[in-house]
């Protein structure tokens, strides 16, 4: 089942994104959970009412990311990466007139220089919404709690895991295919 969560993402991210990276980050962001949470009480054990923060990113990566992934790769793709609902017969010479475009040809720079720079900018734009938050919320008990290194860790593994399903939904609605174009990779 975990390779038709894998292959369902290749259709959004470059492979050595869907294929390396992304597994790893899962990998390491499970295993971190427990780490991160510093929570005295439930030491050893889960319960919700204890760990309501580890256990609710478990479920959304589980559920919403890992299972939406499988269920849309089994019962919605269809021959051609075309989405066939179930009732819908799988057409094998259905062909759907769509044009993926890169997001910056949305904003007219057509340059790969101008590409390259614009979803640089786009990318760390959305990483240090996870630093205005840690600035907006520093004096919480919860930032203190975690404290700096941790609150980056999570940060980065909580802003990573939500940009795919940014990434899908911007698919979706816009066509947009990849976010940053660079000579070696595309996001």
């Amino acid at each position: 089942w975990y390779f038709l969560g894998l292959q369902e993402m290749l259709v959004y991210f470059d492979p050595w994104l869907a294929g390396v990276v992304f597994p790893s980050l899962i990998i390491l962001g499970l295993m971190a959970i427990p780490y991160l949470d510093r929570n005295p009480k439930g030491n050893g054990y889960y319960t919700w009412q204890e760990r309501k923060f580890a256990i609710g990113t478990f479920m959304f990566g589980f559920y919403v990311l890992w299972i939406t992934l499988i269920f849309v790769g089994t019962f919605l793709r269809g021959p051609g990466w075309n989405f066939f609902m179930p009732w819908e017969h799988w057409d094998p010479h259905k062909v759907v007139a769509m044009t993926n475009v890169d997001l910056h040809q949305y904003f007219g720079i057509h340059s790969s220089v101008g590409a390259f720079f614009f979803g640089g900018f786009v990318i760390t734009a959305y990483y240090s919404l996870g630093v205005i938050y840690y600035f907006w919320k520093r004096k919480s008990e919860f930032i203190k709690t975690l404290g700096t290194a941790r609150y980056a860790i999570l940060a980065f593994l909580l802003l990573t895991m939500m940009g795919l399903p940014i990434k899908m939904i911007l698919r979706w609605t816009f066509n947009i295919k990849y976010i940053w174009v660079t000579p070696w990779f595309n996001v």
